[in-house]
């Protein structure tokens, strides 16, 4: 069976709760279409997040990624199409604070998502999810491990979609903090799930008609 990483984040800032950390712990060992998902959490800290993707993936040597961030303020269920050079924002859970300062001194100005996401937003509505493309991961740490994702498959010359997807808070993180849009868990998990099954079925169809040419 194929393997799909799915990573989500800790807690961070004054966010107690993170979401992502528990739609990444119920989709854990899940099978979507012709993956087994693989759920892993990333630390809130510029010096070991972007590294850590890549140690998972050397690790899992997976066949897709989908990393997932909290967009608190956000209304939708948010697929990002670019990741920027760029590191920037609020202090971490460590500190750390970087200034304009490039994720890879080496690398390009932005990566574009590989994730099949118009399809993944064109879905997530017919099933009565707001949904939208956004063509801004800031420069957070959601913004780094997309990056460094991407950078590594680019690099070495893999062919693994991957990209991220950005979500509204849950109901429990709304209450703490008052007046932020927010989902119930469930919707959330059901958003993330959609946008899995519609990567598998795209990666099935692909890997069928290449067969096919083949043949």
């Amino acid at each position: 069976m194929k393997k799909l990483l799915l990573t989500g984040f800790e807690p961070f800032l004054d966010f107690s709760v993170n979401p992502t950390m528990k739609v990444v712990e119920e989709l854990d060992n899940a099978v979507v279409g012709e993956y087994q998902v693989i759920g892993r959490i990333l630390p809130v800290d510029f010096a070991k997040a972007g590294g850590q993707i890549i140690d998972l993936i050397e690790e899992i040597e997976p066949d897709a990624i989908v990393s997932l961030g909290l967009a608190a303020g956000r209304f939708k269920m948010t697929p990002e199409r670019i990741a920027l050079n760029l590191k920037d924002g609020p202090v971490d859970n460590e500190g750390n604070q970087p200034t304009d300062e490039l994720v890879r001194k080496d690398g390009p100005a932005g990566y574009l998502s590989t994730l099949p996401i118009r399809n993944m937003v064109i879905r997530m509505i017919e099933e009565g999810l707001p949904a939208d493309i956004s063509n801004t991961a800031g420069a957070y740490l959601c913004n780094n491990v997309m990056y460094e994702a991407l950078h590594y498959m680019e690099i070495h010359k893999k062919d693994v979609p991957s990209g991220f997807i950005h979500m509204p808070a849950s109901h429990e993180l709304a209450i703490e903090h008052g007046n932020v849009p927010s989902w119930p868990h469930r919707d959330l998990v059901k958003g993330v799930r959609i946008c899995l099954e519609v990567l598998a079925a795209e990666e099935a169809s692909e890997s069928s008609s290449e067969n096919a040419v083949t043949q």
